[in-house]
């Protein structure tokens, strides 16, 4: 039985295979061309292997996925944004539509906050990590939500992060101008308490997590597009490497990525 009463089976399904489809062509295999894009650094490359311990293959395995994980970002952002399309009295403005918020929700019943005070909407910005905005960021983010309540005294605005460094549900207090800044009407929520207060459940969240994996499974299971990455980095690098015929093979393999990072450079040039 579907253990989620605030979201349809089919509807999480949907949705958790629409967050898979925008990985698209990051399951694309790595070649090496690829992989070089962005001109890796084979110092690094070489100490890691050494400090860690590391064989080759999981030295390129481990910077592929570092690069496939430094775009799916967005994408789990996707998917904690998007959601709430789903969820009874939210909705999910396109994007730059009604002043650009993440999510809205509303509730002709009433909303009440920590401190008792009562509201009829919430605006919500929302963030990946805790950590993920600098000073100036966050000073915009807040100025942001200070003119919304400058034109609607009948609501809060809300920084909802994913990964918050605890539970909460708190007045967020930041710096603009130099200033130190807060309002009760402005606060900083974990992605829990939120789920918590828009579905009435306390543990919404938790028993979303747990559903979870397994609908992953389904989805990627069910989507018959979806490619298995091959990756020819490493088959590539031992071809490079085999033409350095006088050097032993760890030279020979650490030669390979020297001449992708410094192929110009001065003593590498053949």
């Amino acid at each position: 039985m579907w253990q989620l009463s605030y979201i349809s089976e089919p509807d999480f399904l949907q949705h958790v295979q629409a967050t898979i489809e925008k990985y698209g062509e990051k399951l694309d295999s790595f070649d090496l061309k690829r992989f070089n894009k962005n001109l890796i650094d084979p110092i690094k490359l070489i100490f890691d292997k050494t400090v860690y311990r590391a064989s080759w293959d999981e030295i390129v395995s481990n910077e592929i996925f570092r690069q496939r994980d430094k775009s799916n970002n967005n994408d789990i952002g996707y998917f904690h944004q998007r959601i709430f399309q789903y969820i009874d009295k939210c909705r999910v403005p396109e994007n730059g539509q009604d002043g650009g918020w993440d999510v809205i929700y509303q509730n002709e019943d009433g909303i009440v906050l920590p401190d008792g005070s009562i509201v009829h909407t919430v605006f919500v910005e929302m963030k990946n990590k805790h950590n993920t905005m600098n000073s100036a960021s966050a000073g915009k983010t807040f100025i942001k939500m200070q003119n919304q309540l400058l034109k609607d005294d009948d609501c809060a605005c809300f920084l909802v992060e994913a990964i918050a460094q605890r539970s909460q549900n708190i007045k967020w207090e930041t710096t603009v101008d130099k200033q130190k800044v807060g309002h009760k009407l402005i606060r900083r929520v974990s992605i829990d308490q939120f789920y918590a207060l828009v579905t009435g459940q306390d543990d919404a969240f938790h028993q979303l997590c747990m559903v979870l994996p397994g609908v992953i499974q389904k989805a990627v299971d069910t989507l018959e597009s979806l490619s298995i990455p091959n990756d020819t980095v490493l088959e590539e690098i031992e071809e490079i490497a085999a033409k350095q015929e006088e050097a032993p093979e760890e030279l020979a393999i650490a030669m390979a990525f020297y001449i992708l990072g410094f192929g110009t450079y001065k003593g590498f040039v053949k």
